[in-house]
């Protein structure tokens, strides 16, 4: 048996994972790679296999990081099922033509300034109609129940409570006269989020597949409600706006459930709460009509007739006209807006209008990745650039991991506390580096368990309970641009330790340090942006 890391290793996009066992090839996840310019350029890269040859896909999730590439897919000749959970099957119905959108609007972008540059036309990375035709192969699988998808695998899907449909899923596949139980975790929630059950604990696994997002944080423990009560309030003082980058599905469905409990017991004014999203519209839609997925509060809120995402306060604004006049409106208001990690859609609009304004709050709500503009307005930066303004950063920025969606460091250890048995190997997947790492050493501590954290790339054959890792023979990773990314991780980690000790040299008013620290900030740039030109010139 052998699985080859084709995602999410060191890094936390791109999922998707090739296992091949008994003569028969499948993946689980076929997500889209997302952040920087050169992370983006490796879904331009031909796929790792031959898509005709898979068998079947399994399905943690409907986020677009586990999901994007499954038009690409089926456009390149896979023809098999797409399982997953009856929930991820309708999300995606939604999700995978947005995806699509995007990459047709961009490729329309990039091909008016190529036509005026003199260059060729590019094609987007799939369209819309593929998007629509992929979803012919979905096949929606029950949870809890055991069912054999191929000769010899045998699959069981189980409530990760991270999203809505969200999965983990035990494989018991066939190789010669042996089984092995492989655990994809896919996405860990964090138990006790409203509307969706707690993530499902599993008994035994040979060999587990598990997400590391926060495997060196712990979640700060706060009274969701009370916190945002506040904030709201005290914004609403000043007469400004409360404006939350939320991730369309999951985020912004907890965020609604959270004010429709403080509207309820008046902790908060009667104000307009606006979702300027279309495709969060949609997953709302969804999600209120699946409850039967629902926890047991949530369930007996429906059954009195309470909803708990259905609210009067609540305003959909699904054209542009609507969504522009939003920010033309006077009084405070309650704006969520998708993209959550504020790089892209409509939220670049409000935080163009609300940045600058004292008066107003930018609350982020769940994991910013590194270089996003939600993860530099964490770091403080105090000017950015949006649609080509330079915009001051004057409003309250309020970073909330504590509403994330992931399971943090002590949650993750817990859910492995549940296991009756050592696995041979835990491989630590959907995690940038130092968050991979630092929770392989806690497994080892606490568990005596094994761990090891793979590169993009990696194949680990298993065998019993041994496993041996196997440079991959499949052309995916340009060794001279993984060496390059490999240097500029150390460069990242290096100046991260400088910076601290030029911080503390600031603080005595030495001159000339200040003067060194803005050049080797401007330096750290040169190199990120080196980095990202090698990464987009190897792709489109």
């Amino acid at each position: 048996m052998r699985i080859t890391f084709l995602g999410a290793s060191r890094t936390v996009t791109g999922s998707s994972y090739l296992l091949e066992a008994g003569g028969r090839k499948f993946l689980v996840d076929c997500g889209m790679f997302q952040g920087s310019k050169a992370t983006e350029a490796l879904n331009w890269r031909p796929f790792a296999y031959d898509p005709t040859s898979l068998d079947c896909v399994l399905l943690t999730h409907a986020h677009i990081d586990h999901t994007g590439m499954v038009p690409r897919l089926c456009k390149s000749g896979f023809k098999g099922k797409i399982y997953a959970t009856r929930a991820t099957a309708s999300l995606c119905r939604i999700m995978l033509p947005d995806s699509a959108h995007i990459q047709e609007f961009e490729a329309e972008i990039n091909n008016r300034k190529g036509r005026r540059a003199g260059k060729g036309l590019i094609e987007p990375l799939y369209t819309v109609d593929d998007a629509y035709k992929s979803l012919e192969q979905f096949a929606p699988m029950p949870y809890g129940e055991k069912l054999e998808i191929l000769p010899g695998v045998t699959v069981r899907f189980n409530d990760a409570g991270h999203i809505l449909g969200s999965s983990i899923i035990e494989i018991w596949a066939e190789e010669g006269d042996k089984t092995e139980k492989l655990v994809f975790s896919g996405d860990l929630g964090q138990p006790d989020q409203p509307l969706i059950k707690d993530p499902t604990y599993i008994d035994e696994a040979d060999y587990i597949i598990m997400e590391s997002t926060y495997g060196n944080r712990k979640h700060e423990h706060f009274n969701r409600q009370d916190l945002l009560a506040e904030i709201i309030n005290d914004t609403v003082q000043r007469g400004g706006n409360v404006v939350i980058p939320a991730f369309a599905v999951g985020r912004t469905q907890t965020i609604v459930y959270y004010l429709h409990q403080l509207l309820k017991a008046g902790k908060i004014p009667d104000l307009p709460i606006y979702i300027d999203s279309p495709l969060a519209i949609s997953a709302t839609d969804i999600f209120i009509q699946s409850p039967e997925d629902y926890d047991a509060e949530a369930r007996e809120m429906v059954k009195r007739a309470d909803n708990p995402l259905k609210l009067p306060q609540l305003i959909f604004t699904r054209t542009a006209e609507e969504s522009k006049r939003i920010n033309q409106r006077e009084g405070s208001a309650i704006i969520l807006s998708a993209s959550g990690m504020a790089d892209a859609g409509r939220i670049l609009h409000h935080l163009k209008h609300n940045l600058w304004r004292p008066e107003s709050s930018i609350l982020l709500v769940g994991y910013q990745s590194p270089g996003s503009l939600g993860r530099r307005l964490t770091e403080g930066i105090k000017r950015v650039k949006i649609m080509g303004e330079d915009i001051s950063v004057k409003a309250k920025i309020y970073n909330l991991d504590g509403f994330s969606a992931h399971a943090d460091q002590d949650q993750l250890v817990n859910w492995l506390a549940h296991l009756q048995k050592p696995p041979a190997n835990i491989f630590l997947v959907h995690g940038e580096a130092e968050m991979s790492e630092a929770f392989a050493v806690i497994i080892k501590e606490k568990f005596g368990f094994p761990a090891y954290i793979p590169r993009l790339g990696d194949a680990a054959a298993l065998e019993g309970r041994e496993f041996r890792i196997e440079p991959s023979s499949l052309v995916f990773v340009d060794p001279a641009v993984q060496k390059l990314q490999d240097i500029w991780d150390l460069i990242e980690a290096d100046f991260a330790e400088f910076k601290k000790r030029i911080e503390q040299v600031l603080a005595t008013g030495n001159g000339q340090i200040a003067i060194a620290a803005r050049a080797l900030e401007k330096l750290r740039k040169v190199l990120r942006d080196t980095m990202e030109a090698i990464g987009s010139g190897g792709g489109k």
